[in-house]
């Protein structure tokens, strides 16, 4: 069969096929009578088995081993072809994700492409500098793809960068919480807790829907920020988290701080008052426990709060009973 039925039939370019000959991949057996090369049947079949084994990613090199080499083994190649084709398609995969987000940033021109490759490259950066630079300059003269912004957000871990980029996403809008909201579910502690704090500075009221779930988190560190985000808001059902906070130690000056604010409003005044006097209240609860809790009654109104003090200026730890009579001293002043 002559070169030119052998490319019809197999799809394979003359030009290739004289290719595979100067390789040594394909040897036709001879030439006829006018000069030209002739194939047989063998020469076919070694030519399918060479395109298929270049379908599979081999490079021309590996064919010839594993078509000449008797002692070839493929398990190796095969499991190297594996990793080089996920390589591939990791690599495939970020270049669609960073067009998508080009093209969500709305470029109206290649100089706003190139500021946009630019800011995503940064905020990618391994220097904390650099990215909390691309997260302060996300400006309305540099746009960035909100998703963009929730993706750097949640897989930071240097807090100046990480509240540089809250900052950039509270200024974007509110198209980033539905993002954030999911992020809530993920199987990640940290990325939970970043979601959280990112929903917490968010100035949105509809942010607190997906705040108030944060509250049934199994994670102390992802319900302290949407307990603290939520009494900001005058959310009393943060009320719980916040009297936690107190007994634990965790962030208990904040805690106090947020449940005084709350307590602003007499009604929540006395559910608070009730829900300190209760912790005090509980077998076995330590001096330090009892001093935070005396601190966090300090500026809770109202004569349950007020009696609850009284009770503690008795303490028979020292420090409770003199912050707690130094307290009352302050509110009969006041």
């Amino acid at each position: 069969m002559l070169i030119g039925e052998v490319a019809r039939r197999s799809g394979v370019s003359t030009r290739m096929l004289r290719h595979y000959e100067s390789l040594g991949l394909v040897r036709p057996d001879g030439r006829n009578e006018s000069g030209y090369r002739e194939y047989s049947d063998e020469n076919i079949r070694r030519i399918f088995h060479i395109e298929s084994l270049r379908s599979l990613g081999l490079s021309l090199r590996e064919v010839a081993r594993a078509l000449d080499d008797p002692g070839f083994a493929p398990a190796a190649l095969v499991d190297d072809l594996v990793r080089r084709t996920r390589e591939r398609i990791a690599a495939e995969t970020e270049l669609l994700e960073r067009l998508r987000r080009i093209g969500a940033a709305g470029p109206a021109d290649w100089t706003g492409v190139l500021r946009t490759v630019a800011l995503l490259r940064e905020l990618g950066s391994a220097s904390p500098a650099d990215r909390q630079r691309a997260a302060l300059t996300a400006a309305d003269d540099r746009p960035v793809p909100v998703e963009a912004l929730v993706e750097a957000v949640l897989a930071e871990s240097d807090p100046h960068v990480a509240g540089a980029l809250r900052w950039a996403l509270a200024r974007s809008g509110e198209d980033g919480q539905a993002l954030l909201a999911e992020a809530l579910r993920a199987p990640s502690a940290p990325v939970r807790e970043r979601a959280a704090r990112a929903l917490a500075a968010l100035p949105h009221t509809t942010a607190a829907a997906p705040l108030r779930a944060a509250l049934a988190d199994p994670a102390p560190e992802v319900r302290a920020p949407a307990a603290l985000a939520l009494a900001a808001r005058g959310a009393a059902d943060a009320v719980p988290e916040l009297l936690a906070m107190v007994v634990e130690g965790r962030g208990d000056t904040d805690a106090a701080d947020a449940l005084a604010a709350l307590a602003q409003d007499p009604a929540a005044a006395d559910r608070i008052a009730t829900g300190l006097v209760g912790r005090l209240a509980r077998n076995g609860t330590a001096p330090p426990e009892r001093l935070r809790l005396a601190q966090a009654l300090a500026d809770i109104p109202g004569a349950k709060a007020a009696q609850a003090l009284v009770a503690l200026a008795q303490d028979r730890d020292r420090a409770v009973a003199l912050t707690a009579a130094h307290v009352l001293r302050l509110r009969d002043g006041a």
